[in-house]
């Protein structure tokens, strides 16, 4: 029988006398339900069920045809919704009162700057280059073309500009796969030099100093005969000279192309070439794991027989970030330094040993940092605020006053060039685009990202508490909100949350977040362990065997929010994605009455396979493997799906996917959701929303963006009783 007729037969039978009577919403018909095909598996004595193991197979179309029926399940719910369409047009309008988003800005000697841009008629960001801020601008790469040619989105990866900026490579994608191809362009014309060059989803674009060639990486060729586990395997990295056939251009670093220099299947290989200096730097990135290791080699015996790799760091020199000037190299590093330090050796002989310290620990964790014609420029994090030094070479180490207290991103900074650019915002401001002048001291608003209607409200203001939690460890909360709410216990709340690889929550704001706020809601962003906001030792508070203290911190700041009034446990949601999955997920199946409603984006659920996909593998440094028993354990802790139980009254849930993510497979939801759907006693709705055009959420297209936000909290609003927002009951 047809796979599509037989699971709508599936959908229909199951769907008598199945009614969901929720905030007014009655006689719709269940979501389609799942086949149970149990399997089971011992992990070190321990004995598991897995319920929906079958759906793993993403080829079979009894699965696909299930998710589908999801899908027109969920957007038939939410297009019952009253206040949806509004909504979505409020967040348009919000969105689009710009007159341009900028981002990713590089700039040369000559005075000329390459930006992504996106207008507000545009769907997806585009590459241009100017000369001169007030310069008129000439577009140079339209992934709308390709999209137009292709019948599906395309967006931009990323992209690096030659030295002399007369040549642009360019990483562009389909519907969110992150697949890049390069594309080769002449600026002066615009026109494609060469073929394009496929496998080359990691980039890592390196010009070298003729401005003919570049490094970049590439993932080995799938084969019919390999497992999906190798497709992030082994990857190396190439030397591409301009018109040359990149098919028959031998590696020059990674994988078994040098007896210097070990590299494991797993490990990603890059190669950078500075400008003012004659050495490359050959670096080893580890899966997920962010110490890296550093060889050095003369630039000039690249890709040369016997290239005289030398190791400036391994894994266990805790160095994560390395910026170089001339002959030494700048190691920023967590070595006896949980907050980091700078540290610079040679790079003719490097030892790390005997490295003279340049910026020492101190309260604030140091971040990133990067090298000026003029000085080293340090970004630091105090307390969530972005702070930002300057130490001359040769000279001492001086703070800059920023011109107001919020995040900080170095941005465009250029060896041949003095100062610095910024990317700065707050929680209640966009960000903006500004210049350091060493010359003057003083910080200016570029100009290059423009200030939209909505981008500066005078009427939001946050606050940064802190909530305990339940080993007595004090976690940040940033809470924002609409000037003047009641502290009532009413208010319509999101939570958001990550907790992983070290990365931090700083403070950010988006003109659609307006809409929620119009609404009464309050923001609040929960800055657990497992991320950076406190250096490596938060970052290794919430990792591997420490990893329950993510979701137990958000639950902390969940009922500081309740108990401070701000908001109920009925109009409280959590909210989060990727790897933020396991926080959101362990969070509803530990204390699901602490919350009305949950969204798990794109979300990380079923950790004990993770493992069997081709992200999977890489990121064993950050989660570890069911292969040892105390992976087994960590990961059995860790996993959502692992943790859901028959007849718990479980708070509505939406689980969004896309069909292309290459970093989370779309069934991690799809299981997740058949598992709660068949679980929950509370009625409320568990919605799977599949997005067939689009993968992790990087390369989503504007309008996919918009619909995707509008259609969650249009969800949220109707699950916490919102009046315009409620269903009418069917006939």
């Amino acid at each position: 029988m047809n796979p599509v007729k037989s699971a709508i037969k599936l959908f229909l039978a199951a769907s008598v006398g199945g009614l969901l009577t929720w905030h007014g919403l009655a006689a719709l018909p269940s979501p389609p339900v799942a086949p149970v095909e149990n399997v089971t598996n011992t992990y070190f004595g321990t004995v598991v069920v897995d319920p929906y193991r079958y759906m793993e197979n993403l080829s079979n179309p009894n699965v696909t045809a299930w998710m589908q029926l999801q899908d027109d399940y969920t957007h038939s719910l939410l297009e019952r919704i009253p206040g949806r369409a509004a909504l979505l047009a409020r967040i348009h309008e919000l969105n689009n009162a710009v007159a341009a988003r900028v981002e990713n800005v590089r700039r040369l000697p000559d005075g000329r700057y390459f930006y992504l841009k996106r207008l507000p008629q545009d769907n997806v960001f585009k590459l241009y280059v100017r000369k001169g801020l007030a310069g008129p601008e000439t577009l140079l790469v339209d992934p709308e073309k390709f999209a137009r040619a292709a019948g599906k989105p395309f967006a931009i990866n990323y992209y690096e500009p030659s030295r002399s900026g007369d040549y642009v490579a360019c990483g562009l994608s389909a519907a969110g796969s992150e697949d890049a191809v390069i594309h080769v362009l002449e600026t002066a014309t615009g026109q494609e030099v060469g073929q394009p060059i496929d496998r080359a989803q990691f980039g890592g674009i390196s010009w070298r100093p003729d401005g003919k060639s570049f490094y970049y990486n590439r993932l080995q060729k799938m084969e019919p005969d390999m497992p999906e586990t190798a497709r992030y395997e082994k990857s190396r990295v190439y030397l591409h000279v301009i018109g040359a056939e990149a098919d028959q251009e031998p590696p020059v670093f990674g994988y078994e192309v040098s007896p210097l220099v070990k590299v494991d299947p797993a490990d990603d290989p890059f190669v950078s070439a500075v400008p003012g200096s004659d050495y490359a730097l050959g670096t080893i990135e580890h899966g997920t794991r962010q110490e890296l290791t550093v060889y050095a080699a003369p630039l000039a015996s690249v890709g040369k027989p016997n290239t005289p790799w030398q190791k400036i760091c391994d894994v266990d020199g805790d160095v994560t970030d390395f910026a170089v000037k001339g002959k030494e190299i700048f190691l920023l590093t967590h070595h006896d330094a949980p907050r980091f330090k700078i540290i610079a050796t040679s790079l003719a002989k490097p030892d790390l040993a005997s490295a003279r310290t340049v910026v020492p620990a101190g309260n604030a964790v140091i971040t990133g940092l990067a090298v000026a014609k003029d000085a080293l420029y340090v970004q630091l994090r105090d307390g969530g605020i972005g702070r930002l030094w300057r130490m001359p070479f040769g000279g001492k180490i001086e703070p800059i006053k920023l011109p107001f207290d919020g995040s900080l991103a170095l941005t465009a900074v250029d060896p041949r060039l003095d100062g610095t650019w910024l990317d700065m915002g707050t929680w209640t401001r966009a960000g903006q685009i500004y210049a350091y002048d060493p010359r003057t001291k003083k910080i200016t608003n570029t100009g290059l990202q423009p200030l939209g209607e909505f981008d500066a409200p005078d009427n939001l203001e946050s606050v940064e508490v802190k909530a305990k939690s339940y080993d007595g460890a004090m976690i940040p909360l940033s809470i924002i909100y609409r000037r003047g709410i009641k502290l009532d216990g009413s208010n319509p709340t999101l939570l958001w949350g990550y907790g992983a690889y070290g990365i931090s929550q700083d403070p950010v704001y988006g003109p659609m977040l307006l809409a929620w706020y119009e609404k009464g809601g309050v923001f609040a962003v929960a800055h657990v362990r497992g991320g950076g906001e406190y250096g490596e030792d938060w970052y290794k508070g919430g990792y591997k065997q420490t990893k329950p203290n993510t979701w137990k911190d958000f639950i902390a700041c969940a009922e500081y929010l309740i108990e401070h009034k701000y908001t109920s446990p009925d109009k409280l949601a959590g909210e989060g994605g990727s790897a933020g999955g396991i926080l959101i997920g362990r969070a509803i199946t530990e204390r699901p009455d602490l919350f009305g409603a949950a969204v798990i984006q794109v979300g990380c659920l079923d950790m004990l396979r993770i493992e069997t996909t081709p992200n999977g593998v890489p990121n064993i440094p950050e989660f570890g493997s069911v292969k040892t028993e105390d992976g087994f354990k960590e990961l059995y802790e860790m996993s959502s799906y692992a943790h859901v139980q028959d007849g718990v009254k479980y708070p509505a849930v939406m689980l969004t996917t896309g069909i292309n993510d290459p970093r989370v497979e779309p069934w991690q939801s799809a299981k997740m959701a058949a598992r709660l759907q068949a679980a929950t006693s509370s009625g409320k709705p568990i919605l799977l929303r599949v997005d067939y055009e689009a993968g992790h959420g990087i390369g989503s297209t504007k309008k996919q963006r918009e619909e995707q936000t509008a259609d969650i909290w249009s969800f949220l609003f109707w699950q916490f009783g919102l009046p315009g927002f409620q269903p009418p009951a069917a006939n």
